[in-house]
């Protein structure tokens, strides 16, 4: 054997004994600024749990009074930007309110002022919202195939399946909904059919046990749904998207408040801009409880959703950085990504304190089925796995109560906490000292602390209440919202609101998936010669079977919307709009488009057709620089999103048909916004002139727009 041989044999040797990389070592000094590459992608695929499946939806825009409930809470409390929200969580948009809600990486949900919407269900593949008064919108630029989300309203269950825009009016006695770029739904009123609801077409529903239901062509968009799109333009228009996984919430604000530079040792990470000196992070924020994950931090920052539910922190010679890691194939949530530690005791207090995880090190998770809790995992992390500052191999097994090293632990200042009978209260973590630090040991498992109904609350002070008439109303539904008394009273919270906020459901059957959606697993397959003829593209199919076309057709069969009195055009994949940023000056959307006309509904192969592959864009230049510019309309221009969105404009009813249009309201000037929202840019009074009809709102990049004709 020669001395190559050797030396070659020895280091394949060190390399499974698990003996660090040079590469992966700590900085000892500070990384120079400078333009990061992307780290690349690795192909882990972390294993799922029953409470981790799912990354729950989270209130991304605030502007106007927004007041939040969750079940186990006193009474209504402000509601707060990138609170997750779980299963029973009620919002409810005050005076000059606007909310958003994202639940999925392109998709999301925003209620205008005097609209209450709660998550009633989640699970990996459907979304149950309660919609009982007021108006809310749908923007659903990505819907995997088979997801579904489900919108229940008094009057009727609408059915979505499908990606597109799509918008939901409620009042006293009427549900309004309408269907756009290329969208399409079905609508179950109580005890009736399903119905289609084509693209560019509306229903109104009136009354709700012998409902009435009145269909025709959708009305033009109006200034709140074209904010809508804009908005959603801004949102997925990320730079720094390019340094996370794919569907990471909050990139957007990582754009604003910091900046990426790139450590030879991590890669890519973001420092955050305008941090005070000593700041650490999980220092600025409260510890809530959630229904489905426990204990999770909520961050006062308002870019606190990605650095504190994904990735790691780093302390880079003299600053701190969230550092994403390597790409991994999808993200996935947690709570909170720290060490917690206990044990010590301070004048007869025993506190309970907790540390940022460092790079690689794994999560010991507090929440979570039996056999998930307490035991070391590395789900959602796509670098090194780090042990007592050793790198491991992947498919070492690692004991718990063998890891007692934490790097950050280490670093001044570090670790927070507060005296264990006051966790949960919301009560500011104080430092601890070195000293003290000595003393603690890291807590392996479950907490032993109960949530009270503070606990479950995300901020204090008083907020607007929804009317009694709309807080409690009964809606149609194909399931019954999810049940979280018994978790609650496991934990020792009693509900102490005189009432539930709503009264059981009315449920229908839900309806066959439109063609297309369902999965692949369960869409029929062709039997019998190779060269028999397909079936025709027109007949509808359901899961794995074909109906008759005869009477004994099933009564929750969706049946086609009659076509409205202009000739349908068939509706394309849409493409994203290039319009410049508004102004400063200018409304919510300028720019005229040609307008839209009554569509069918897709074929199959458009409503699969892929996601469009995100092009790396530059990070964006400060706001303030750019004053009343306008921007030129070309193609490095159109990809440059504004740093201060506008506030949107107070939504008018839909033009029904034939009940009368409500009168729309003005459109008021520099709403008020949530502590740690940047100011959105005011918007007039009303508009100079009419605007005129546009496309689809938001369509996606690199598709052919609709085709139109003249209104």
């Amino acid at each position: 054997m020669t001395s190559r041989q050797i030396v070659a044999g020895l280091l394949a040797l060190s390399m499974l004994a698990g003996t660090p990389a040079p590469a992966w070592r700590a900085p000892d000094a500070q990384a120079a600024p400078g333009e990061p590459a992307a780290p690349p992608a690795t192909g882990d695929a972390p294993a799922q749990t029953e409470a981790t499946e799912v990354i729950p939806p989270r209130i991304s825009y605030i502007t106007g009074q927004v007041s939040f409930w969750r079940p186990g809470a006193d009474d209504w409390t402000p509601a707060k930007v990138n609170t997750p929200l779980a299963p029973g969580d009620v919002l409810y948009a005050g005076p000059d309110g606007n909310v958003e809600v994202q639940v999925g990486p392109r998709a999301f949900v925003r209620a205008a002022e005097g609209t209450q919407i709660g998550l009633d269900n989640q699970e990996s593949d459907f979304l149950q919202l309660r919609l009982t008064g007021g108006l809310a919108a749908l923007d659903l630029r990505e819907l995997p195939a088979g997801q579904t989300v489900e919108l229940d309203t008094p009057n009727a269950v609408f059915t979505v399946e499908r990606m597109g825009f799509y918008r939901a009016d409620v009042e006293s006695d009427s549900t309004t909904f309408r269907a756009h770029r290329g969208g399409v739904a079905t609508m179950t009123p109580a005890g009736g059919e399903a119905t289609q609801i084509a693209g560019n077409q509306q229903v109104v529903v009136t009354g709700a046990e012998s409902p009435r239901v009145e269909a025709g062509a959708a009305p033009a968009l109006s200034p709140w749904d074209r904010w809508n799109s804009e908005r959603t333009d801004y949102v997925i228009r990320s730079a720094s998207a390019r340094y996370v996984p794919r569907g990471t919430y909050g990139t957007e604000e990582l754009d604003q408040h910091g900046s990426w530079r790139t450590v030879e040792q991590y890669g890519a990470v973001w420092v955050p801009a305008g941090a005070p000196a000593g700041w650490v992070p999980y220092s600025t924020g409260r510890w809530i409880w959630d229904p489905r994950f426990g204990w999770t931090w909520l961050d006062d920052a308002p870019w606190g959703w990605a650095p504190y539910h994904h990735g790691r922190w780093v302390f880079v010679g003299s600053y701190w950085a969230w550092a994403p890691g390597p790409i991994v194939v999808r993200p996935v949530y947690a709570p909170a990504l720290v060490v917690f530690l206990g044990g010590g005791v301070r004048v007869g207090v025993r506190p309970l304190c907790w540390a940022p995880l460092a790079w690689g090190e794994p999560i010991i998770p507090w929440w979570g089925r039996p056999g998930f809790v307490g035991v070391a995992t590395w789900r959602g992390w796509g670098g090194p796995h780090v042990v007592n500052n050793v790198v491991v191999n992947r498919t070492t097994t690692v004991n718990v109560t063998n890891i007692n090293v934490y790097r950050n632990v280490t670093v001044n200042n570090a670790v927070v906490g507060v005296s264990a009978d006051r966790f949960g209260h919301h009560e500011r973590p104080r430092r601890i000292e070195q000293a003290e630090v000595r003393q603690l040991a890291p807590v392996r498992g479950a907490l032993d602390v109960k949530p009270v109904a503070a606990s479950v609350t995300v901020a204090s002070g008083a907020a607007a209440k929804p009317p009694a008439a709309i807080e409690k109303r009964a809606v149609v539904a194909t399931r019954p919202p999810h049940d979280v008394t018994t978790r609650l009273r496991d934990q020792g919270i009693a509900p102490t609101r005189t009432a539930e906020p709503n009264a059981p459901p009315r449920i229908v059957p839900a309806p066959r998936p439109v063609r297309g959606t369902e999965p692949a697993s369960t869409r029929p397959q062709p039997s019998g010669p190779r060269n028999a003829p397909a079936p025709r593209a027109d007949v509808p199919e359901g899961r794995g079977e074909r109906p008759d076309r005869d009477q004994r057709r099933e009564r929750n069969q969706p049946q086609a919307m009659p076509a409205p009195s202009q000739t349908p055009t068939p509706s394309q994949t849409p493409t994203p709009p290039r319009t410049p940023a508004p102004s400063q000056t200018q409304a919510p959307s300028r720019t005229p488009a040609p307008p839209q006309a009554p569509g069918q509904s897709q074929t199959p192969a458009q409503s699969q057709a892929p996601a469009p592959q995100r092009q790396p864009a530059a990070p964006r230049s400060d706001p303030a620089a750019k004053g009343g510019e306008r921007p030129e309309r070309d193609d490095r221009r159109a990809r440059s999103q504004p740093q201060n969105h506008p506030a949107p404009p107070h939504p008018p009813s839909p033009a029904r048909q034939p009940a009368p249009a409500r009168a729309e309201p003005q459109v008021n000037r520099g709403e008020r916004q949530d502590h740690g929202q940047r100011p959105p840019n005011a918007a007039p009074d009303r508009p100079e002139k009419p605007a005129p009809a546009e496309r689809g709102a938001g369509q996606d990049r690199g598709q052919r727009p609709e085709r139109t004709e003249k209104p």
